[in-house]
């Protein structure tokens, strides 16, 4: 049975990954900041029979919680967006999701990576973003540091791959998550639903077990020559 680490299971492509994993038959352990809390801890394994949530925040922690018996990382890393013009995003802003969605998993990486070249095997699937295909106005912070976390995970696939060790991005856009496109002003409101529709040629949001089910075949293994891919999730956007 393939042990999976999830981080940020709570968001972003989180909650479509987990039900899908534990479906296809993989040991699960989940990362997420709120898993601090022993009453939140204990909802989502009541809510995901079968997952192991860690009580841990950092890179170390996780590492240390796990030790190297982790066949695959799915690194699911997040931080609000705030739209802002370029002259006035905060430098603050702009190192606070450095840290989240480059620094953390760029550490993870380092840590897990040489346990899995010494079994001559392992997966990393990292969760960015398709927003570099056609940055939009607003968002240069997530769109620059994303895409800088898709250029390390090409570059780890590069140095992984003579170990055995694939390496891929999934990259997605509209996606439903209550980060980025909260159901109130996007599935719910007729005026989010019609943008979503003009701009999307699926003509909706992507579910969120889908992208799971793309996380959980790249994490099987099925396919070793496949490493160094970033794979849209986008309904045929841009």
């Amino acid at each position: 049975m393939r042990r999976v680490l999830v981080t940020n299971v709570s968001q972003y492509a989180g909650p479509g990954t987990v039900p899908v994993l534990l479906r296809a038959g993989y040991q699960v352990v989940c990362h997420d900041p709120s898993f601090t809390d022993g009453a939140v801890r204990t909802r989502y394994a009541g809510a995901y029979p079968g997952v192991h949530c860690l009580d841990v925040r950092e890179p170390e922690e996780i590492f240390g919680a796990t030790g190297d018996a982790v066949d695959v990382v799915v690194c699911n890393d997040v931080f609000p967006i705030t739209r802002n013009a370029i002259e006035d995003i905060a430098v603050e802003d702009l190192r606070a999701t450095f840290e989240a969605v480059l620094v953390f998993p760029f550490r993870l990486t380092q840590l897990y990576l040489p346990a899995m070249k010494q079994r001559g095997s392992g997966t990393f699937v990292f969760i960015t973003s398709a927003r570099p295909r056609r940055p939009e106005p607003g968002f240069a912070t997530p769109t620059t540091i994303r895409a800088g976390t898709t250029a390390f995970a090409l570059a780890l696939a590069k140095e992984a791959a003579a170990y055995g060790i694939q390496v891929n991005v999934v990259a997605p856009n509209y996606l439903y998550s209550e980060l980025y496109y909260p159901r109130a002003a996007f599935v719910d409101d007729p005026a989010g639903r019609e943008a979503i529709a003009a701009t999307v040629p699926a003509g909706r949001l992507g579910e969120p077990e889908e992208v799971g089910e793309l996380v959980s075949f790249l994490a099987s293994g099925r396919s070793p020559f496949t490493t160094g891919e970033v794979i849209g999730f986008t309904g045929g956007w841009p």
